[in-house]
């Protein structure tokens, strides 16, 4: 097997943008290092504060918010700000523990008149707010992706729809759902394959407008019988990892 990382990502705020690396150092038992390191609770969410995890109805996200999916992100780790782009609003650079009025007020026309408003940024006192209840990275295959555009008949969709952490690429198409169970290695850090990931609404917007264009859900369950796009793993062993490196299945 030949597969290798093709691209690397990670996700500052839930939902709320992306950011492109070239490598990273993964810890054991953790998330990638500024990966959903906070979560945007809207005004009806049912937590105060994020000492626990807590599920996704709570906060604000693309799959009932599609125009969040357009959202850029850049962290600078050693002032600990983030900068958010959009090509529908200026350029914001604050700190999201001391300035989260900004953020609000910045992110506020981008949310459906019909949906909670957004109304406070909060962070894990341990790990990033993954969508598992665990510290989970997620993996995708970029030939699942060109399967499920193939059939889908148009344009080849964004792998920024899947707002996954490590793109893969030099697998067959699906190959990812044989792995769970099963430990990889990829770099000098070692998985644990957990759980398939099922998908939401928030693929269906298009990752440059913010729009709905696609029905990816549809074409998941109508062509391949699942909902599902990618796989979660916990990291087992701490390590580094690069564009480029190879993928083992152990």
């Amino acid at each position: 097997m030949t597969a290798r990382v093709a691209a690397l990502w990670r996700h500052p705020i839930k939902s709320h943008g992306r950011e492109s690396l070239s490598h990273v150092h993964l810890e054991q038992g953790q998330t990638m290092p500024w990966d959903r390191r906070w979560a945007v609770a809207h005004e009806d969410a049912k937590i105060v504060d994020m000492a626990a995890w807590a599920p996704c109805q709570n906060f604000s996200r693309g799959a009932k918010a599609p125009r969040l999916m357009a959202i850029n992100a850049s962290v600078d780790e050693t002032s600990g700000t983030v900068t958010l782009s959009h090509p529908h609003r200026p350029d914001l650079r604050f700190d999201p523990d001391t300035d989260q009025a900004a953020f609000l007020d910045w992110v506020r026309p981008l949310m459906p008149e019909n949906r909670s408003a957004s109304a406070k940024l909060l962070r894990p006192t341990q790990n990033g707010m993954t969508d598992t209840d665990f510290p989970s990275v997620s993996l995708l295959n970029l030939a699942s992706n060109d399967a499920l555009s193939s059939a889908m008949g148009g344009a080849p969709l964004s792998m920024l729809r899947w707002r996954g952490n490590i793109h893969l690429e030099g697998l067959a198409p699906w190959e990812e759902q044989g792995w769970l169970g099963k430990r990889l290695r990829i770099g000098t850090v070692e998985f644990e394959v957990r759980e398939e990931i099922v998908r939401c609404l928030a693929t269906t917007a298009n990752p440059k407008t913010g729009e709905r264009d696609a029905d990816t859900l549809g074409a998941l369950n109508a062509t391949f019988g699942h909902q599902n796009f990618g796989v979660y793993a916990v990291v087992t062993q701490s390590g580094d990892i690069a564009l480029g490196d190879r993928l083992e299945v152990l």
